[in-house]
């Protein structure tokens, strides 16, 4: 069983990060803040009792539930109002102008000044990267964040996406071939 200050830690370690594949998903900043907390607490009440090794993949597939239940409630909502014919909804807050470059501090314990050209070839080069991995099927997209931005190992994906570890290792090989293609096709080589 974990003690509470195991778990708040645990809590504390994944909450930016699971904001940000949150947000990744939703591009909604107010649902994706709630869509984790929803899932920290359904972890709290419901597997507050589990060893800590076992928490992080029972949150990783309590977030990704979560997500998919955000995206039927809009399913819904957008099909009842759609119908209604008054009323426009967007699931977009507006301005969708979310990027991964300006929440990216570069890597650790560095200092240095970059140069506006490598920053302006950095940020398009994120640009092109998020394009290319709004344009994966749902299943890839989920295993590729969660294996190489989330850094779980296969298991752990496995168990957060609830299929084999097979599966995992087809849709990450995919995601990466497909991802390296629409790269390459826009002259970029990583």
């Amino acid at each position: 069983m974990a003690s509470s200050k195991e778990f708040a830690a645990f809590l504390e370690q994944v909450e930016r990060r699971a904001f940000k594949r949150t947000l990744f998903h939703v591009k909604d900043e107010q649902a994706a803040l709630d869509i984790v907390q929803d899932s920290m607490l359904r972890l709290a009440e419901k597997y507050a009792d589990k060893p800590i090794e076992e928490v992080g993949m029972l949150f990783h597939r309590i977030l990704a539930n979560c997500t998919l239940d955000w995206f039927r409630r809009q399913k819904s909502r957008n099909a009842v109002l759609s119908s209604m014919g008054d009323f426009e909804h967007s699931v977009d807050d507006g301005d969708g102008s979310y990027s991964l470059l300006e929440n990216y501090a570069g890597p650790q314990g560095t200092d240095l000044v970059e140069s506006a050209e490598s920053s302006i070839a950095r940020k398009q080069t994120f640009e092109l990267i998020e394009q290319a991995l709004q344009k994966l099927p749902a299943r890839q997209r989920e295993a590729f964040i969660l294996r190489y931005w989330e850094e779980l190992d296969v298991a752990e994906t496995a168990a957060a996406m609830g299929c084999s570890q097979g599966s995992v290792k087809t849709h990450c090989h995919r995601a990466v071939q497909a991802l390296s293609a629409m790269l390459a096709a826009q002259g970029v080589t990583l």
